[in-house]
């Protein structure tokens, strides 16, 4: 398998891809053709483990990569999750599934794919040659940041850096990139929102001063944002996963449609879901569920993806995100995989703040994903209905997903549809316990271990372990770097030097 890039001719290998993160173009990766999982392999799939169906899809794609070597790779990266299924598919009632995605090292889905991420990219610059160190950097709105930190700390040859916009994360998900331990990681927080932190990072990606610079210590660039294709590859097993689980169950037959509800912020999520349907998984439709930061809403209502416009800070702050960076991904395949037209989209975007797509396009789109958003007050209330009639308690982004269906199940589909709905859930709810506490309760707390407290009250589920130790856990990155590129060059290149920077030198110490 080769992937290509969204915005020219550049072909690589998976191992290539995984390693160069970003096109040399400023482009992202995408499979040349989608490989096909047949009904024959879905129903050897049913008797698989999570681990072993995981290693299966990722297969399909790294082609390269000895099975054994990806079996090993899933089973190692998922006995770090603390229940014996990761992913656990949860019955609300009938029709209604909430699929857990927050039972790994960090408590938030990103941990599906970056658990695996580091086995992957090592054994990519094996196959390679490559004899640089890795650094690892990444932009993130709350949970990428952690999950990379964690699964690439203190790996040999690897160093990462993550940078986080210091307006725009929840303080437990700033807590766990603040105290996070091991002797190869860098954190700071850059003035701005997390479209100001991508942008900032992106530009130092492609800085030819910063890369000239890291190629002189023997260091070469890589990510573990989404936009990498070795993230969003893993993801697409849980989609697959949750459809072999209802058959198992006996809750559908093979062949029956299911739709599934995504919270969507950078549409990497929602994304692997696409790919799945066009690798045969029987998807009706995707529910790209927004919250008060619409873009992506308006944009698949009317073709036109805009930014000019307000961003708000909200209770679902991982999804405060004007500028999705994977609908790239989607753009370049609805327009009949031509780099030229999406390569000038994003340069309308980047220059004008908006582009626009044909309407046959949005059509093709429409077929597959209904769009919309939910308000602040919607989400409160949704969580509060499930909670109130199933006892079931979720965090604020996955409360955008459920706001979002009960839209869509009153607007879209007859009111005898039958199609099980299945709810991506993307974070517990003790990364958010004070919003989380609020929906529930309307009671509102100012301190996030208090909140903790009330919640495990109010819900009797148990606080995870890895998020109460931050508590007790020294501040290690305390500061903030101003939006500079000279600013956050100096650094990261400080940091690559063997430098650790606990409180990074710049504006908001």
């Amino acid at each position: 398998m080769y992937f290509i890039s969204t915005r020219g001719g550049e072909k690589v290998t998976g191992a290539q891809a995984i390693v160069q993160g970003l096109a040399k173009d400023g482009g992202l990766f995408v499979p040349e053709k989608f490989p096909v999982i047949t009904r024959d392999e879905m129903e050897q799939m049913e008797e698989m483990s999570y681990a072993e169906r995981a290693s299966f899809v990722l297969a399909k794609y790294f082609d390269e990569f000895d099975v054994g070597f990806l079996k090993e790779v899933c089973e190692t990266a998922y006995a770090k999750f603390d229940t014996s299924d990761p992913v656990p598919l949860v019955r609300v009632n009938e029709g209604l599934y909430i699929l857990e995605l927050f039972h790994g090292p960090t408590c938030a889905f990103k941990d599906m794919a970056l658990t695996v991420l580091p086995k992957l990219l090592k054994k990519s610059c094996e196959s390679l040659g490559i004899k640089e160190d890795i650094l690892i950097m990444a932009a993130t709105s709350g949970d990428t940041g952690k999950a990379a930190l964690e699964a690439f700390k203190d790996v040999k040859g690897t160093k990462v850096a993550v940078f986080y916009p210091d307006e725009g994360v929840a303080k437990m998900q700033r807590l766990q990139m603040a105290t996070q331990n091991g002797n190869n990681v860098f954190v700071s927080a850059i003035k701005g929102n997390f479209d100001d932190c991508q942008r900032a990072v992106k530009n130092l990606f492609a800085d030819e001063t910063f890369n000239a610079n890291l190629k002189e210590k023997n260091t070469l660039l890589s990510c573990a944002n989404s936009i990498n294709i070795g993230r969003l590859i893993p993801q697409i097993a849980y989609y697959f996963s949750a459809y072999l689980d209802l058959l198992t169950s006996e809750q559908i037959e093979m062949g029956d449609e299911i739709d599934f509800a995504v919270p969507t912020g950078n549409f990497g999520d929602i994304l692997a879901g696409w790919y799945a349907k066009k690798m045969g998984l029987p998807i009706r439709r995707l529910l790209c569920a927004s919250n008060k930061n619409r873009v992506l809403a308006d944009f698949l209502k009317t073709g036109t993806y805009n930014v000019k416009r307000n961003f708000y800070s909200t209770m679902s702050p991982s999804m405060d995100i004007l500028v999705s960076s994977n609908l790239e991904r989607l753009l370049f395949e609805v327009s009949g995989k031509k780099g030229d037209v999406t390569a000038n989209r994003m340069k309308d975007l980047a220059k004008n703040g908006e582009y626009s797509i044909t309407q046959a396009e949005l059509k093709a789109i429409q077929k597959d994903i209904y769009g919309n958003f939910a308000s602040e007050d919607d989400v409160v209330d949704a969580m509060y209905e499930i909670f109130e009639e199933y006892g079931y308690a979720m965090d604020t982004h996955t409360g955008v997903a459920l706001a979002v269906f009960f839209k869509y199940k009153d607007k879209e589909v007859d009111e005898k549809d039958e199609t099980p709905m299945v709810v991506l859930s993307t974070a517990n709810p003790y990364k958010f316990p004070q919003d989380v506490l609020y929906a529930l309760s309307g009671n509102d707390v100012k301190d996030s271990f208090k909140g903790v407290k009330r919640l495990n009250l109010l819900t009797a589920m148990k606080p995870p372990k890895a998020l109460m130790e931050i508590r007790y856990k020294p501040l290690r990155f305390k500061g903030a770097l101003a939006n500079d590129i000279k600013k956050m060059s100096d650094a990261v290149l400080s940091f690559v030097d063997g430098n650790i920077v606990p409180e990074p030198t710049g504006e908001g110490k």
